[in-house]
């Protein structure tokens, strides 16, 4: 039997809270993220991580330090235990692949490494990776890679000089065709039309007698 399905977030209590709303739009628009439910699997990630915390409270000294190893590892800034305690959901968000994307400058904005991400145009090593909330280690950070190059702007001088000078020929072209087809035109003769010639009758032989007589 396939395992049950659960949801790995909580809906907040109060739905309509004015000040937590605020501040999810302030981290949705920051991190570029698709929508809320992220930030909630995010704080879900941080309850998790407090919770293993607690436990490690009555436990042995190498424990705890094997487990401050493991977060340090994850790429979270703590030292010793009570660090731990005060990590934020922001800590998670800041590790997301389409964060550390955004923050090696491989994209413009946000929304961009998302959107690079989800198209299977960014890697870690050899293995192509299209989930933009998948948590970056610190080993795995310098790894990370674009699958394609993107291409500058050109905005040099001499490319602007040369649009210029294409744009005035492709104007003075027309201007050229219609003067030689008016010289060609003027050069050619009309054709001379022949008028149909009329029959002779008996009528036309009398008027040309009568017009002899008089001269």
């Amino acid at each position: 039997m396939p395992k049950r399905k659960r949801k790995k977030y909580s809906r907040p209590q109060r739905p309509f809270d004015k000040a937590r709303i605020q501040e999810e739009n302030l981290l949705r628009d920051k991190y570029g993220l698709k929508n809320k439910k992220e930030i909630w699997k995010a704080d879900a990630a941080i309850a998790r991580i407090r919770n293993l915390v607690k436990q490690l409270i009555t436990k042995p000294e190498e424990e705890k330090k094997a487990f401050v190893k493991k977060l340090q590892t994850k790429g979270f800034k703590v030292n010793n235990i009570a660090d731990s305690l005060a990590l934020d959901k922001e800590d998670w968000l800041k590790r997301r692949l389409q964060t550390i994307v955004f923050s090696k400058k491989l994209a413009r904005t946000p929304k961009q490494a998302r959107q690079l991400v989800a198209h299977k145009q960014v890697s870690i090593g050899n293995k192509t990776i299209n989930i933009p909330s998948y948590q970056v280690s610190l080993e795995q950070e310098p790894e990370i890679k674009l699958n394609i190059v993107l291409k500058k702007p050109k905005n040099s001088k001499k490319d602007s000089k040369e649009k210029i000078e294409e744009a005035k020929s492709e104007e003075i072209k027309p201007v050229e065709e219609i003067a030689e087809k008016t010289e060609t035109k003027e050069q050619t003769p009309k054709p001379i039309e022949k008028q149909p010639e009329q029959p002779i009758t008996n009528t036309n032989k009398i008027e040309k007698v009568k017009e002899k007589e008089n001269a």
